[in-house]
């Protein structure tokens, strides 16, 4: 008796359904682990998915590791000497509820500035709950249960490379668990395992007075999760690769009020075709020739930095899976914690993603 094949790729299968649609696998080239390619946290996914060039927070980690690097003071105190910049942030999500398939997505980052290091430094850890799969012989007896899941563990740093001007890193080890080791399989399993890393830039300009842009414009950069190949038996899927650019503007901010529009672009540098797929380097110049890439659109609105409310569009072109939805969303700070929430709402009725809801806590610490 053995393991199904299929069993692997209906997983993957799910996994794929909410960020790389079967016609997106076809034309422009599949990946493995595609969880990683999910927002964190619920005030970038509020905003349409958009953070690059904003990653104000402990969630830089995954928009733009770059952004760790203004992370340096207690922003209440303001002085990084003796009050460093400690901060955590967590979050969940029920995944794909309408499947009714108990899948979830769980996060969690905490990151602190060190003086010695001058930047921030910040762990991370991922988890995918693929829900629970059924283990079958050749005649179709059930052999039992095993319950399917992905997970990354990451570490960043982040640091000012000039006044306005910061870079960062990200290293992570990533681990694909589809189906278990079975002696009765030889060994093969649909276990992969692999590792990547992320490179962020962003650019705060502060000495640019043009049109009014000054402290108000930032811009950023992040190639994330390059790496070579995950391999599930026989199979070997590359990492999803991808490439984001951003921009963020304040277009108005007063005592009381902060009002900022984000764009995000991304994509996904991976290149497939029946004869495989491109490996690293090369699929990072080749994977240009894939038709399209994701753009996205958000609002955020903040009165009194204590209540936020956020606004934001997704859209990809009918090449990539044609995905598009509005997001909505909302935040609440008191004292060190803010609470945010987002929701989504597809232009396609019956979509997987329709009435996704996303929980995030961010907590920030003056050590």
């Amino acid at each position: 008796m053995k393991f199904y094949l299929k069993v692997a790729l209906i997983a993957i299968f799910i996994t794929s359904t909410f960020m790389l649609p079967n016609n997106a696998m076809a034309q422009a080239g599949g990946s493995a682990v595609p969880f990683l390619l999910i927002s964190p946290d619920a005030r970038a996914s509020g905003m349409g998915e958009t953070g690059t060039a904003i990653a104000d927070d402990i969630n830089a980690i995954y928009w733009n590791p770059g952004g760790l690097a203004f992370l340096d003071y207690f922003p209440a105190v303001g002085n990084r000497e003796e009050n460093p910049y400690t901060q955590v942030a967590l979050s969940f999500s029920p995944w794909l509820p309408q499947f009714n398939a108990d899948l979830y997505y769980s996060y969690a980052t905490v990151g602190r500035y060190f003086e010695d290091l001058d930047g921030t430094v910040a762990f991370n850890f991922i988890f995918m709950n693929l829900g629970e799969f059924t283990r079958t012989a050749e005649n179709g007896q059930v052999l039992g249960k095993f319950i399917s899941n992905e997970f990354s563990v990451g570490l960043s740093y982040g640091t000012i490379v000039a006044p306005d001007l910061g870079v960062g890193f990200q290293l992570r080890y990533i681990q694909s668990n589809l189906t278990p080791t079975s002696a009765q399989t030889g060994g093969e399993a649909g276990v992969g395992i692999s590792a990547s890393f992320d490179l962020g830039v962003l650019w705060k300009p502060s000495d640019i007075d043009f049109l009014g842009i000054k402290d108000k414009l930032s811009l950023g950069l992040n190639l994330q999760n390059v790496g070579p190949k995950v391999t599930y038996i026989r199979e070997s899927d590359p990492l999803p690769t991808t490439l984001r650019i951003g921009t963020a503007m304040n277009v108005y901010k007063d005592e009381f009020n902060d009002l900022k529009f984000a764009i995000d672009f991304s994509k996904l540098l991976v290149k497939r075709d029946e004869n495989g797929s491109d490996a690293l380097p090369l699929s990072l110049v080749s994977a240009w020739q894939n038709p399209g890439a994701e753009w996205a659109f958000g609002v955020e609105y903040w009165y009194e930095r204590v209540l936020a409310l956020r606004a934001g569009y997704f859209t990809e072109p009918a090449a990539l899976g044609n995905r598009q939805y509005w997001n909505f969303g909302a935040g609440v700070r008191y004292d060190i914690f803010s609470l945010d929430f987002s929701f989504i709402n597809t232009i396609e009725e019956n979509h997987p993603l329709a009435n996704t809801m996303r929980f995030s806590l961010l907590i920030d610490f003056d050590s």
